[in-house]
């Protein structure tokens, strides 16, 4: 199949989303945003009748423990649906299956996620539910007891997990201790999880829930007068809240490593060769440098699919991606996965592919398609209330102005070719990658790079 064949679906997609959108305003000066009780609220009104998408945040996930128990975020998020002191975890579960409604939390990096859907009808009842979910959480001796149980089976498994151990070693080996995207090890948040008690996640709840630096976004039927009222009479009242981490220390200095997580019996070893960017995602390099890795190695079309898997047969899947980079610097790094005994041979095509891509830069015709690719992902991505509520999310948590989302289209297209090759050299350093091997790695491939 060829570049032009994949684009297709997506380009047809683009001209619908495109067509729907000049129907209206700028994206930007559709939204509405203001304050309800203390919390930023966004509201975006779209064509789809009766239903409605919400997507928040604030700040209290992982890296907020600081040198606590690394597990007490993420416990403390899991037990959100487990019941309010108003409200058992049932009687919520039935009130929302009564009216097709859905409420769901999520822990990251640094912030605590929340999404929920619901017919506009509904609104108040759903939104009472979730504040009340994260106010005033019951935190039940029995609850926390199953939760515990849940998260330490979860880490168990990512203990043998090799693209898990994987993940955990290289941002361990880049960045350094108090830096929001150095990991806990698995083994001291199964530490933590065994040793968590209720007064544990009662005081991360106290200091880092609460309106400051939290925001909504609502989309879909529903108006900025109705999602602020209904916010207001079931958040009024509530206090408190941190930012999220917004400096670190610097990123260990680039080095060539080896790190190797040795894990017995497996059939694959989970390959990760990276470094730190220096960059958050604001600024100025940052799309070409995204636009070069694109080139690189995203799906089919990518250099690093089309050789090492197509052409060699040496990796079912192999990628380069930036990320991490919302709020503090990020990385930027190649995943792949080989057997054994391939990994050496993969390794050297991973690197021979990397190195014509640094050294010559991209093409013309590669910078044109993935524009074409990347501007078509965005606008079906902005097809749903969902995909839009999350883009507007992402926008803000970035620290970008709701005039991005209308921008971004522009500012891909306005990206040159000597932008994309400098980004990459300024900012890739192939003599300085760090690389993770997490498996059972041959004793030939366990010896430090030179």
């Amino acid at each position: 199949m060829t570049r032009v064949d994949l684009l297709a679906p997506i380009l047809a997609c683009v001209a619908l989303a495109t067509a729907s959108l000049a129907q209206g305003a700028p994206m930007a000066e559709h939204a509405e945003r203001g304050r309800a009780a203390g919390i930023d609220v966004v509201t975006y009104r779209t064509a789809v009748h009766d239903v409605v998408d919400i997507v928040g945040y604030l700040p209290a996930g992982d890296a907020l423990a600081g040198t606590g128990n690394p597990a007490v975020p993420t416990l403390l998020g899991m037990m959100l649906d487990h019941g309010t002191r108003a409200q058992d975890q049932f009687t919520i579960a039935r009130e929302l299956e009564e009216v097709g409604a859905e409420v769901g939390f999520s822990v990251g990096v640094q912030s605590l996620q929340f999404e929920a859907k619901c017919l506009t009808r509904d609104l108040q009842l759903v939104l009472s539910i979730l504040a009340a979910e994260l106010r005033t959480p019951a935190l039940q001796p029995a609850e926390f007891a199953k939760v515990k149980l849940q998260l330490t089976g979860m880490l168990e498994n990512q203990r043998r997990s090799t693209d898990a151990r994987a993940r955990e070693a290289l941002r361990r080996a880049l960045f350094p201790p108090g830096h929001p995207n150095r990991p806990a090890t698995l083994d001291e948040l199964l530490a933590g999880t065994r040793s968590a008690t209720l007064k544990d996640l009662q005081a991360f709840h106290a200091k880092f829930y609460g309106p400051e630096h939290m925001t909504i976004v609502l989309v879909g039927d529903v108006t900025q007068e109705v999602a602020t009222a209904g916010i207001a009479s079931n958040f009024s009242g509530w206090s408190g809240g941190q930012d999220f981490l917004r400096t670190a220390p610097e990123a260990y200095p680039p080095a060539a490593a080896t790190v190797t997580v040795p894990l017995p019996e497996k059939t694959s070893v989970s390959v990760l060769l990276g470094e730190t960017t220096g960059m958050v995602y604001r600024d100025p390099d940052s799309l070409a440098l995204r636009l070069g890795t694109v080139i690189a190695g995203r799906g089919f079309t990518g250099r690093l699919m089309a050789n090492v898997r197509d052409k060699q047969g040496l990796t079912y899947d192999i990628g380069a991606v930036v990320s991490d980079d919302s709020l503090v610097d990020g990385l930027w790094y190649v995943d792949a996965s080989f057997s054994p005994k391939l990994l050496e041979r993969g390794l050297a095509a991973t690197r021979s592919t990397l190195q014509t891509w640094w050294q010559d830069g991209v093409t013309d015709r590669e910078l044109a398609d993935t524009k074409q690719g990347l501007i078509g992902g965005y606008y079906v991505g902005l097809a749903t209330n969902q995909g839009l509520a999350r883009a507007i999310v992402t926008t803000l948590q970035r620290g970008l102005d709701l005039s991005w989302l209308d921008q971004y289209p522009q500012l891909l297209r306005a990206v040159t070719r000597d932008q994309v090759n400098a980004a990459i050299r300024r900012h890739v350093d192939l003599s300085k990658l760090t690389l993770v091997e997490a498996g059972t790695v041959p004793a030939a491939a366990t010896e430090p790079s030179p």
